[in-house]
């Protein structure tokens, strides 16, 4: 599609009631040391589109200064939403709050913390325009991120994309570019535990993928810990594939087989040659592995059966506490 200068594009239709080009969600959670920097940014991003877009700030419970702050903002051009919702949800929470409200005709997640560069904004609605429903943005460098957080995730996604049923690309995170359709799809997943990396991968579409290199967060520090990555990660796993509850049987089926040999082994020793049998320091070895493997086993089905009871509540994902729309500031029409 080749860009209409915004000038034209206001006078063929009325601003307000056109369909933004491109919404820009950016979830947030105290982050009012890089908001004014971010609303920057995109906005200059967004400026060399020369199209009407929407950007929405999701604010996932701050307690900073961060929503007066982006309720501050305007925009000559672009309208600006902001969504407030009424606790900490969590960023994938968030982010479905996002799609669910975005109005444009293709969708950008970006995260506040500008990790992911807004300049790439242009070179992804140039792709979209080229014909890929979906942009995923791969990291070549993930620049400020420790040798651990490298080594792990690049564990995570090689082991996501063994169990998983679709392919989840390997560095490619939240940042990405959607068609309407494909966020239409997303809107319709009933999900109340959601794992975005897997639910943004499973409509498919056309896809293209674009290469950056990641920055170290502007300002502030990391809302990421390891136990609530861990805690992602399971969620990941036992939302998008059931192998683990497949090892647990096919390892259970194992052991019982070789512990039946085993047995035969022991009877022939003892009952036809006279061997005495072996002592205790063995026996106790078999037994707190089997017991070890047991309670792993276990563990496994309970992270599956809590899934189906976090799902049963049919709770909502996250509640609405505010939303504020701008529209832009300037109205070409006017001054005709």
């Amino acid at each position: 599609m080749k860009a209409i200068p915004y000038r034209q594009y206001a006078q063929t239709e009325p601003v307000t009631k056109a369909q933004p080009l491109v919404t820009v969600i950016i979830p947030f959670l105290n982050e009012a040391d890089v908001l004014n920097v971010c609303q920057q940014r995109v906005c200059d991003a967004l400026s060399q589109l020369h199209q009407y877009c929407e950007i929405l700030y999701i604010d996932d419970g701050s307690q900073d200064d961060s929503w007066a702050l982006v309720n501050q903002f305007t925009h000559p051009l672009h309208q600006l939403r902001c969504l407030r919702l009424s606790r900490n949800f969590g960023k994938e929470a968030a982010m479905s709050a996002g799609l669910k409200a975005s109005t444009g005709r293709c969708v950008i997640l970006l995260d506040a913390d500008l990790q992911d560069p807004p300049e790439y904004i242009p070179a992804m609605v140039e792709a979209w325009e080229n014909g890929a429903q979906v942009v995923e943005m791969q990291r070549r460098e993930r620049h400020g991120e420790s040798w651990m957080k490298r080594t792990t995730a690049h564990c995570f996604y090689r082991f996501m994309s063994k169990i998983s049923d679709h392919q989840i690309t390997e560095n490619v995170g939240d940042f990405r570019l959607m068609d309407q359709k494909v966020v239409n799809v997303i809107n319709t997943l009933p999900e109340r535990t959601r794992f975005m990396k897997g639910l943004l991968a499973w409509p498919g579409f056309t896809r293209k993928i674009l290469t950056f290199d990641r920055d170290p967060r502007l300002a502030g520090n990391t809302k990421w810990n390891y136990a609530k990555l861990i805690h992602l990660a399971l969620e990941g796993i036992t939302s998008f594939s059931t192998k683990p509850l497949r090892w647990a049987t096919m390892a259970g089926i194992t052991t019982s087989v070789i512990a039946f040999i085993m047995a035969l082994v022991v009877f022939a020793k003892t009952i036809i040659w006279g061997d005495p049998v072996a002592g205790y320091p063995s026996t106790m070895l078999i037994i707190l592995f089997l017991g070890g493997f047991q309670l792993l086993s276990i563990g496994v089905l309970g992270e599956y059966v809590g899934r189906l009871f976090i799902e049963s509540k049919q709770r909502p994902l996250y509640v609405l506490m505010e939303d504020t729309i701008k529209q832009p500031t300037f109205h070409p029409m006017d001054t005709e």
